[in-house]
């Protein structure tokens, strides 16, 4: 073993179980909230036809679709949590991370709030989504007030709870000596700057900001994916702290 590496101890192996366990559901939980409700969205606009048209079918169908994924994204979260709480224990920098996990879990809930009065109100945010399925906030801010500035809480603190996902990831990357997770990271921190642009235009008019929304799925699919395959082997040697 090399002069600057120590034997991995049980809560390093915990901690990266538990990584690769909340990058697995942080993958399933991207395909369901983010990269099927754009795909359905863009065909109902772009190429209508049967199922994918505008309508109050589709949009319970999305909603139902956020609600699923909202919660297995909450789940992820407090995987990622229970991670870094672990590794604490072994290096004390990761209670950073694990206290901006919790604040995305409670930014999560507030999202399964406003998926609950998307359910309730679809037949209005049908007419106002009609041609326009790209101001679907500005929808919802219309009819449901309460239910937008929870999306907009939420979306915030779920912000953060990615920024602490991303700081533990660089965290174990160093510890653990797997550049794949420092890629993981990136690519988190690089979907945290997509999403600021959508999340200024629910309150600014921001011309252009659907396209940036293109990205959004690819990064949030390649991040968790990347984290999964470093995080999957187990740990046998770790930097000293």
């Amino acid at each position: 073993m090399n002069a600057d590496r120590m034997p991995a101890r049980d809560e390093d192996q915990r901690g990266v179980r538990r990584l690769a366990l909340g990058a697995g559901l942080g993958l399933v939980a991207a395909v369901l909230t983010i990269v099927l409700p754009l795909v359905f969205l863009y065909i109902a606009t772009y190429n209508p036809g049967g199922f994918f048209t505008i309508s109050s079918d589709l949009i319970e169908d999305l909603s139902i679709l956020v609600l699923a994924g909202a919660i297995l994204f909450l789940l992820s979260l407090f995987v990622y949590r229970r991670a870094f709480a672990t590794l604490r224990k072994v290096e004390g920098r990761f209670w950073i991370a694990s206290v901006l996990c919790l604040l995305g879990s409670l930014g999560f809930l507030l999202i399964v709030v406003l998926a609950a009065v998307i359910l309730g109100s679809t037949s209005s945010l049908q007419s106002c989504l009609h041609g326009s399925p790209s101001h679907a906030l500005s929808c919802l801010r219309s009819n449901q007030p309460i239910g937008a500035y929870s999306g907009l809480l939420g979306f915030a603190l779920t912000w953060l709870g990615g920024l602490g996902i991303a700081l533990g990831l660089f965290f174990s990357s160093h510890r653990f000596s797997r550049g794949i997770l420092a890629g993981g990271a990136a690519l988190y921190l690089l979907l945290l700057v997509v999403l600021i642009g959508p999340f200024i235009a629910l309150i600014y008019a921001v011309p252009g900001t659907q396209y940036i929304l293109l990205v959004a799925p690819v990064l949030a699919v390649l991040a968790p994916a990347l984290v999964f395959a470093g995080a999957r082997r187990p740990v046998m040697a770790v930097r000293p702290t």
